[in-house]
C-alpha cells in the first residue's frame, strides 16, 4: 500500500513538472544577441538597420523577419536578401545590386541619344535593376512607336566592371518607318472624306510631308483626331454627330497602317428660339442679349455657343456683377431639327482668389506671368477673366505649355489658381534671303531675344543688305514701363535706297525714335512716338527732273506720332474673321528743318465666306500738307506695287513728263477687294489663292509746274495670286491687270515676293 502511495507520488510530480516547463520556457524565450550583415559593398550597415524591424534584445519572429525581408527587397539596392538565425544571431545577407556606370544607346538613327537618354530610367550612378531595364526598353519602344517605327527592336547588354559596376548599352534596331497609307470614313455623307483628312491631325503618307510625322501612326493622335472630329461636326450643325469607332490595322507586309473611321453623322440643326434668362437682381437680360453672336435660323454651331457664354459673362461683369454663371441650356426638336438654346445668367459660387502660384519658369521671372493676369489675389474668381489670363499668358510666346487649374483653397470661398508652364527658346540667330519684285535679290543677319534675361523685354539688331537696299537697326521694347501695361521702346537705323530706277535719286536715312504704346479698352491701343532723323537726297543726275534736283540734300526732321487703334480681328497675323480701324497722324516741326502736318487712315474687314473662303475689304488714305514751306520728294506719298497690284513700284501718280520721274503725292487713296481660297490641295501644304481688285489714286503736287502728268482718276487693277508658306519660306506671286490707267503710268503684270530664314 504504501509502495502505490510513493508511484502515484512519482506520476504527479512528473506530471506537475510538465505542466510548468512550457511556462517557464515562454518566459525565458531566446532573445537577439546580435544582427550581422554580410555581402556589403557599398552601402553601410546602418542602412541596412533602417529596414529591419527587429534588432538587438528583441526576441525572435517570424513574421517581423519576413517584413524586414519584404522591406529591404522594397528599395530595389539588393540582387538577393535572406535573413537566418544563427543562435543568437540574426544574420542578414544581401547580394548588392551593380552601380550603373554609364547608359550608352547604339544603332539610333532617327532618335537622339539626348531624347533617348531623357526617357529612360536608369542614370550614371544610379541603381541597376532587372525590372527598371525592361521599362526602359518599353519606354524606348514607345518613343519608336509614336514616330512611326513599329518595326523597332530594343536588346539590353550589360558590361560588369570592376566595384561592381556596370555599363549598360541598349542595342537598338529601328527598322522602317510605319506609314499611314490611306484614311477612310464610313458613314460620311454631307462631307467628302478629302474634308475630313483636313479636319485630323493625323495624315496619309506623301511625298511632299518629309518635314513632317503626322503621316506616321501614332495611338494617342487618333484620340485627338476622334475630338476634332466631334468639334468640325458639332461647328457644322450636327448635333447627334458621333464617332462610332476609329480603328487602325497593319497591311499584310506590315509596313503600313489602314485607318479607318466609322461616324454616325445624324440630322444637321438650326438654331431655334434664343432666349436669355436672368436670376440677378438689377441685371435685365435685354441689357446683355446683344452680345450673342447668331440668330435664330443659323446653322447650329457649338462653338459659337462658348463664345456667347464668355460674352454674356463678361458683360454681366462689366455691369459690376462679380459672381457670374452662365449655364446654357439646350433643347432639341428633332422634328423641326432646331436646338432652341436658353442661357441662364445666375449667380455663381463667391469665391476671392487667394493666390496665384507659377511652377516651370525657370528663366522667366514670376511677375512677367503674373502682370498678365487679369485677376490678382482678393479678387473675385471669374472664369472668363481666367481664361483670357491664360490667352494672354500663352501669346507672349514664351511658354510651349500653359495650364492654368484651379484648386480648393484654405477655406470654402477661397480658390488657388495654379499656373504650370514650360519655357520654349526666345532667342533666334537667323540668315535670310530672298527677291522681290520691288527690291531685287536681298539678304540678311538678325539676332533677337524675345526674353531678354526672363523680363519678357524684347532687343533685336539686324543687317539688310540687297541690290536696292541697304538697312541696319536696332530695337529694345521694354513691354510693361514703370510696371504699368506700357510698351515702350527705341529704334536706331540707316537706311540707304536706290532709287534711280523710279526717281533719279538715292536716299539715306539715319537716326532713331522711343515710343510707347498702350491699351485703351480690350480692343483699344493708343500709341506715341518721337522722331528724330537726317534724311539726305543725293546722287541726282544732271537729267534728272528739277522737281528732284531741287530737293538735293540733307534735311533734319523732328517728328511726333501718333497712333490709335481699334481691332476687332480674330487673328493680327492671318486674319479671318473681324475688322480694324488706325489713324496715324505725324507732325514735324518741333525742331529740325522740315516742317509738315500728315495724317493716314487704315480700315479692313475680314469675312468668312464658308469654310477656308476669307472676303476682305482693305483701304487706307493719307494727306500731308507742308507747314510754311513745299512738301519734299522724300516726305510724300507714293503708290503702285504691292499697295496697287498690275502698276509697278511708284508706278501711279505724278510723274515729269520730260524724264519719266516718279514725284508721289500728296493726296492718296486705295482699296482692295480681294477672295481667298483654297486651292484643293492638301491644307499643310499651306497653298492658297486669291482673285482680287484694287483701286487707288495718287495727286498734288504743292510746287507743281509745267511738264508734270497728274490726275485725281482712279486707277483700277485686278488680278490673281498665290500664297505659299513653304519650308524655304514664304513665296508670293500676283498676276495684275490694268483695267483703269492713264498714258504716263508704269504697269507690271507679275509681281514675286520670296524670302527665307534658316
Amino acid at each position: 500500500m504504501r509502495r502505490a502511495i510513493l508511484v502515484l507520488l512519482a506520476l504527479f510530480g512528473l506530471i506537475a513538472a510538465g505542466a510548468v516547463a512550457p511556462l517557464s520556457a515562454a518566459e525565458e524565450q531566446v532573445r537577439i544577441q546580435e544582427v550581422v550583415i554580410n555581402g556589403l559593398q557599398r552601402s553601410s550597415p546602418d542602412s541596412v538597420r533602417t529596414y529591419l524591424l527587429l534588432q538587438e534584445g528583441d526576441p525572435f519572429d517570424a513574421d517581423r523577419i519576413d517584413r524586414s525581408l519584404k522591406n529591404l527587397f522594397a528599395t530595389g539596392r539588393f540582387a538577393d536578401v535572406s535573413i537566418q538565425r544563427q543562435g543568437s544571431s540574426l544574420v542578414v545577407s544581401v547580394v548588392e545590386n551593380p552601380t550603373v556606370n554609364r547608359v550608352a544607346f547604339e544603332g539610333n538613327d532617327k532618335l537622339s541619344d539626348e531624347t533617348l537618354a531623357a526617357e529612360v530610367s536608369l542614370k550614371p550612378l544610379g541603381v541597376y535593376t532587372q525590372a527598371r531595364v525592361q521599362s526602359d526598353v518599353q519606354r524606348i519602344l514607345t518613343l519608336y512607336r509614336r514616330s512611326g517605327r513599329f518595326a523597332a527592336t530594343v536588346e539590353p547588354k550589360l558590361i560588369e566592371l570592376p566595384q561592381n559596376r556596370v555599363d549598360v548599352v541598349f542595342e537598338i534596331a529601328e527598322g522602317e518607318a510605319t506609314y499611314v497609307q490611306t484614311i477612310r470614313f464610313i458613314g460620311n455623307k454631307e462631307f467628302s472624306d478629302g474634308t475630313l483628312r483636313e479636319v485630323i491631325r493625323t495624315k496619309q503618307a506623301r511625298w511632299w510631308r518629309f518635314f513632317s510625322t503626322e503621316d506616321t501612326y501614332d495611338p494617342d493622335r487618333l484620340s485627338l483626331d476622334r475630338e476634332l472630329l466631334r468639334r468640325f461636326y458639332l461647328s457644322e450643325g450636327f448635333a447627334d454627330f458621333r464617332v462610332l469607332s476609329a480603328v487602325a490595322e497593319l497591311t499584310p507586309d506590315r509596313k503600313d497602317f489602314l485607318i479607318t473611321f466609322t461616324i454616325e453623322e445624324g440630322e444637321r440643326y438650326h438654331f431655334g428660339n434664343i432666349a436669355v434668362t436672368s436670376a440677378l437682381k438689377g441685371l435685365d437680360p435685354a441689357d446683355v442679349r446683344n452680345v450673342i453672336g447668331f440668330s435664330e435660323g443659323d446653322w447650329y454651331n457649338a462653338d459659337k455657343v462658348e463664345k456667347a457664354i464668355d460674352a454674356l459673362g463678361r458683360s454681366a461683369g462689366d455691369r459690376g456683377f462679380a459672381f457670374v454663371e452662365v449655364q446654357p441650356r439646350l433643347e432639341r426638336d428633332r422634328e423641326k431639327r432646331t436646338v432652341n438654346v436658353t442661357f441662364a445668367i445666375e449667380e455663381g459660387r463667391r469665391v476671392f482668389v487667394e493666390r496665384i502660384d507659377i511652377t516651370g519658369n525657370v528663366r522667366t521671372l514670376d511677375r512677367v506671368i503674373r502682370r498678365e493676369f487679369r485677376l490678382i489675389e482678393g479678387d473675385a474668381y471669374n472664369t472668363a477673366k481666367l481664361r483670357r489670363s491664360r490667352q494672354r499668358i500663352q501669346d507672349l510666346d514664351f511658354f510651349q505649355k500653359v495650364v492654368v487649374e484651379e484648386s480648393p483653397g484654405s477655406a470654402p470661398d477661397k480658390a488657388i489658381i495654379k499656373v504650370a508652364v514650360e519655357e520654349k527658346p526666345t532667342g533666334a540667330l537667323s540668315i535670310g534671303a530672298g527677291f522681290s519684285t520691288g527690291s531685287g535679290f536681298l539678304g540678311d543677319l538678325s539676332i533677337r531675344e524675345r526674353n531678354l534675361l526672363g523680363r519678357g523685354q524684347d532687343l533685336k539688331a539686324s543687317l539688310m543688305l540687297g541690290q536696292k537696299q541697304q538697312q541696319i537697326d536696332m530695337a529694345f521694347t521694354e513691354p510693361y514701363f514703370l510696371d504699368r501695361e506700357i510698351a515702350a521702346g527705341f529704334d536706331l537705323f540707316l537706311i540707304e535706297i536706290d532709287r534711280q530706277d523710279e526717281s533719279s535719286f538715292d536716299s539715306r536715312t539715319a537716326g532713331g525714335d522711343v515710343r510707347m504704346n498702350y491699351p485703351v479698352t480690350e480692343n483699344i491701343s493708343q500709341g506715341w512716338k518721337y522722331t528724330y532723323k537726317l534724311s539726305e537726297i543725293k546722287n541726282v543726275p544732271n537729267d534728272a527732273s528739277v522737281y528732284i534736283a531741287k530737293d538735293e540734300g540733307t534735311e533734319y526732321i523732328s517728328e511726333l506720332s501718333h497712333t490709335i487703334t481699334y481691332d476687332r480681328r480674330d487673328s493680327r497675323i492671318n486674319p479671318t474673321d473681324g475688322y480694324f480701324g488706325r489713324l496715324r497722324t505725324d507732325v514735324a516741326g518741333l525742331g529740325g528743318t522740315v516742317a509738315y502736318l500728315r495724317n493716314r487712315l487704315e480700315a479692313g474687314y475680314y469675312y468668312p465666306v464658308a469654310q477656308g473662303l476669307v472676303l476682305s475689304l482693305t483701304g487706307s488714305a493719307g494727306h500731308i500738307d507742308g507747314i510754311g514751306e513745299d512738301v519734299r520728294v522724300l516726305d510724300r506719298f507714293f503708290l503702285g506695287g504691292a499697295d496697287l497690284r498690275g502698276f509697278k513700284t511708284d508706278g501711279v501718280g505724278p510723274r515729269d513728263s520730260d524724264t519719266n520721274d516718279a514725284l508721289g503725292g500728296e493726296f492718296f487713296y486705295s482699296g482692295s477687294l480681294q477672295l481667298s481660297f483654297p486651292l484643293g490641295l492638301p491644307e499643310e501644304l499651306q497653298i492658297r489663292g486669291r482673285v482680287f481688285s484694287d483701286v487707288g489714286s495718287l495727286w498734288h503736287l504743292s510746287d507743281s509746274g509745267p511738264g508734270i502728268d497728274e490726275d485725281t482718276d482712279p486707277r483700277v487693277s485686278v488680278g490673281v495670286g498665290l500664297t505659299w508658306v513653304s519650308p524655304f519660306g514664304p513665296l508670293g506671286v500676283d498676276l495684275g491687270f490694268a483695267l483703269i490707267k492713264q498714258s504716263y503710268d508704269e504697269t507690271e503684270i507679275l509681281r514675286i515676293n520670296f524670302g527665307t530664314r534658316f
